[in-house]
């Protein structure tokens, strides 16, 4: 069950995070609080059958109401819990907030992360970049990837369907 991220989750959160990016700085209970706050965030958990987080997820909503984009923060998935298919509800429930505003989104993702990567362009990011020694300390490079609009999403869909 996906709900909304609350101030009760970001102890849990705070611990996965240690668990799962343990190399790269993970973020302390106080940057999610930070996170959940900020009024152009929306942050999800995921819960099991018994109600217990066992993921989450987050996107800011930026740019003009003409001009929207979206950043991904962060999508993570108890390592127990990894490869039923929760990044990917994760990742519907973020794409949901962009498409409802219409946005391209943009993330950035460990070169060497080939699950994220794989979920990544089956939902229609593409590379345009690599950022060298983003994660710290570890000082792994991120490509920064791009989802077009999903109406230009379909758009390019179509024309290869048709092609």
């Amino acid at each position: 069950m996906i709900t909304e991220l609350r101030r009760s989750d970001v102890a849990r959160c705070a611990e996965l995070e240690g668990e799962i990016f343990a190399g790269d700085s993970p973020w302390p209970a106080q940057a999610f609080v930070a996170e959940i706050t900020a009024p152009h965030n929306r942050y999800f958990a995921l819960r099991d059958d018994d109600s217990q987080l066992i993921g989450y997820a987050g996107i800011a909503l930026l740019g003009t109401v003409d001009d929207r984009e979206c950043e991904i923060h962060t999508i993570a998935v108890d390592p127990a819990q990894q490869g039923r298919g929760h990044g990917r509800a994760l990742m519907d429930a973020l794409l949901a907030v962009a498409d409802d505003a219409d946005a391209q989104v943009f993330l950035e993702v460990r070169t060497d992360n080939d699950p994220a990567l794989a979920l990544y362009r089956r939902n229609g990011f593409e590379i345009i970049g690599v950022r060298r020694n983003y994660y710290q300390p570890s000082g792994a490079d991120a490509y920064t990837m791009r989802r077009p609009r999903a109406r230009e999403l379909g758009t390019a869909v179509a024309q290869e369907v048709s092609s």
